[in-house]
C-alpha cells in the first residue's frame, strides 16, 4: 500500500521559488570583483536566475549539458547555481586555483559547453580556450563596460548583456528528482581528478540536513558569510541551505585577507561563517595585531582539514566565538559529521568539552559510518581503536562520473581514505589520511596530533608532519614548520615542547623550518609535494 501524499519531486528550483515567495526581501550582499559592495534581495536573485535560465535556453543546450563557472563567491555566481540546475543543466564549478593544464583536462572531461567567469580569471580563460573545443560560449560575469575589446576569447559576451534582454518570468521544468544537478571534481584522489555528480534529490536532502540545529543551525535570523569557496563542493551546500531558510547571505568575493573578511563580518552583522583553517589564521592574526573584537559573530564551522586546538581556544577565549568542527568530502556533498555537543555534555568542565570539540563530530542523519580493520572487519566504537573510515547515505557518491576509477564502493560503503576512531557517544575523530599515517616500529603515529601540538606553540604559524624512511623503525616523524613573522624558535626548543604531551617515542625526530608549506587548491597542505621537496633530507644520525 502506498501513502496518499502529493508526489512532488525535490528540485533545486523549488528552493529559489520558496526564497522568493517567503523571504523575498532577505538581503544578499556581495563584495564584487570590481571592488564595491553590491546589495539586493532573494526576490532579485530569483528574477535574474530566471533570466539566466532563459539565456541558457537560447543556446539550445540539451538537458544535462554542463555549464562551467570560474568564479568567486558572489551574487552572479549564486544566480547561476539556480539558473543552471533549475533549467535542467548541470552546474560545473571549476577550481581557478588549479594549474591551467588541469583546468583544460577537467573542462574537456566534463564536456563543458558554456564557461561563465569572473574577470579576475580572464587570464586563465585566455590560456585555455584554444584547448577546450567543446565550449561554445564564454560569459564574463560583468557588464559590457568592463569587457575588454581585445580579449582574444571567442564567443565572449558580458553577463549583464547576456541575461539583460530576457524576461524575468520563467517556468522551471518538472524534472525527475534524480536528475543530475551539479558536479565537482575532487582533488583528494590519486591519478586524474574524478567528478562527483550530484542530483537534485541529494542536494535538497543535504540542504535540509545542513540547516538542522545539530549541524550548521542556519535560520532566517542569521547573516551567513561563506568563506569556503562556491567552487569547493558548492560552498559546503550553504547557498542551498540559505535559500531553504531565507537567511541573509554575505559574499566576500576575491578579498579573503584577514582585514577584508573582518570588515565585512562587522559591517554586515554576520552571525555565522564557514571556512578552512588557513583563512581563519589570517583573520585571527589581523584581529590580534589590531586588538579587535567581534560584535555579532557567534559561531563558525571549520573544515577542510583538522582545526588546531589553539585556534578553537583562541576563537572561544579571545573572541567569544564557538567553533564547530566539521568533516566531509567532495564525494559526500560534502557534509558527513559536525561536532555539536549533546545535552549531557554541556555540564562537563571546559577541558572535557574541548576533548570532544577537537573531534570531527557526530554523524548527520542521512550519513552512516563505520571503521574497519585490514581484513574488513568492523571495529569497536571505543574511542581508541582506529581503522579505515567508511560511509554511506543518500548524498554519498555511488560512482564517479564516466565510471572513472571503477566501482569505488566496498559492499555498498564508500571508503573515505581517512583513518579514524569513533567513541561510544558516536563522535568520530580523524587520526590521519591513510596515505599520511606514519608507521614506526610497527606502531602508528598520528601526523595530526604532531601538527596540533606544534601549532599550539606561540612561534609557529603552520606545521606539517610527514614520515621519513628509517633503516630500523621503517618510518620516523619530522615536523615541518613555518614561523610566525618576527618569532624565533629552534628545533630543540620545539621538540622539548612535546614533552608530556605525547609518548616519547612519538615525538618528532627533527624540526625542519621552511618559508612556506605548499597548499593545494582547497587550502589543504600538500604533503606529497612536501615529500618531494624534502626527498634529499636525511634524518639525524643520532636517532
Amino acid at each position: 500500500m502506498h501513502g496518499l501524499m502529493q508526489d512532488q519531486p525535490l528540485l533545486i528550483s523549488s528552493l529559489i521559488d520558496f526564497a522568493e515567495r517567503h523571504h523575498g526581501d532577505g538581503e544578499i550582499v556581495s563584495r564584487r570583483v570590481e571592488g564595491d559592495i553590491h546589495r539586493y534581495t532573494w526576490a532579485d536573485v530569483a528574477g535574474r536566475a530566471k533570466q539566466a535560465a532563459r539565456a541558457l535556453d537560447t543556446l539550445a543546450l540539451a538537458r544535462g549539458a554542463r555549464v562551467a563557472t570560474l568564479a568567486w563567491n558572489g551574487y552572479r555566481h549564486l544566480e547561476l547555481y539556480f539558473a543552471v540546475s533549475g533549467s535542467g543543466r548541470v552546474l560545473h564549478t571549476l577550481n581557478p586555483r588549479l594549474h591551467p593544464d588541469q583546468v583544460v583536462w577537467i573542462a574537456n572531461h566534463a564536456e563543458d559547453e558554456v564557461l561563465c567567469f569572473d574577470m579576475t580569471f580572464l587570464p586563465i580563460v585566455q590560456a585555455i580556450h584554444s584547448r577546450c573545443p567543446g565550449i561554445k560560449r564564454y560569459v564574463a560575469l560583468c557588464d559590457s563596460a568592463k569587457l575588454p575589446t581585445d580579449s582574444g576569447v571567442p564567443n565572449l559576451v558580458a553577463y549583464e548583456d547576456w541575461i539583460g534582454s530576457q524576461p524575468k518570468s520563467y517556468t522551471w521544468p518538472k524534472l525527475d528528482e534524480n536528475t543530475a544537478s551539479s558536479m565537482c571534481y575532487t582533488s583528494g584522489t590519486t591519478g586524474n581528478p574524478k567528478a562527483a555528480l550530484y542530483s537534485h534529490r541529494s542536494t535538497l536532502l543535504h540542504a535540509y540536513a545542513a540547516a538542522l540545529p545539530d549541524v550548521m543551525c542556519i535560520s532566517a535570523r542569521d547573516a551567513v558569510l561563506p568563506v569556503v569557496p562556491m567552487f569547493h563542493v558548492n560552498a559546503w551546500g550553504i547557498p542551498y541551505s540559505a535559500a531553504l531558510t531565507g537567511c541573509k547571505l554575505v559574499f566576500p568575493g576575491p578579498a579573503l585577507d584577514g582585514k577584508s573578511v573582518y570588515e565585512l563580518l562587522e559591517a554586515e552583522g554576520v552571525t555565522y561563517s564557514a571556512g578552512v583553517p588557513t583563512v581563519w589564521q589570517m583573520l585571527l592574526g589581523h584581529m590580534k595585531a589590531g586588538n579587535l573584537k567581534f560584535s555579532t559573530l557567534k559561531r563558525t564551522v571549520i573544515g577542510g582539514s583538522a582545526c588546531p586546538p589553539a585556534m578553537i581556544a583562541s576563537f572561544r577565549d579571545d573572541f567569544g566565538v564557538e567553533v564547530l568542527h566539521a568533516w566531509g568530502m567532495t564525494e559526500m556533498s560534502p557534509l558527513g559529521t559536525l561536532c555539536t555537543l549533546k545535552n549531557k555534555h554541556t555540564a562537563l568542565p571546559e577541558a572535557e568539552q574541548m576533548k570532544l570539540r577537537l573531534k570531527q563530530g557526530r554523524a548527520i542523519f542521512g550519513v552512516d559510518m563505520k571503521i574497519v580493520g585490514d581484513n574488513g572487519e568492523e571495529l569497536p566504537w571505543d574511542g581508541k581503536t582506529y581503522g579505515d573510515l567508511l560511509v554511506k547515505g543518500p548524498w554519498v557518491i555511488g560512482s564517479y562520473f564516466k565510471g572513472e576509477g571503477g566501482d569505488p564502493l566496498v559492499d555498498g560503503w564508500f571508503p573515505t581514505g581517512d583513518v579514524a576512531t569513533i567513541d561510544p557517544e558516536g563522535f568520530m575523530q580523524i587520526t590521519d589520511r591513510s596515505k599520511d599515517v606514519i608507521k614506526s616500529g610497527g606502531e602508528w603515529i598520528s601526523s595530526i596530533d604532531i601538527e596540533n601540538i606544534a601549532m599550539a606553540h606561540p612561534a609557529v604559524a603552520m606545521a606539517a608532519c610527514i614520515g621519513m624512511k628509517h633503516p630500523k623503525w621503517d618510518e620516523r616523524p619530522i615536523v615541518v614548520v613555518v614561523k610566525r613573522p618576527g618569532a624565533e624558535v629552534d628545533a630543540d626548543t620545539l621538540k622539548g615542547f612535546y614533552d608530556g604531551k605525547i609518548a616519547k617515542w612519538q615525538i618528532p625526530d627533527d624540526v625542519v623550518f621552511v618559508d612556506a608549506i605548499p597548499l593545494g587548491a582547497t587550502g589543504k597542505m600538500l604533503k606529497t609535494r612536501l615529500r618531494e621537496l624534502l626527498k634529499d633530507y636525511q634524518l639525524p644520525t643520532t636517532v
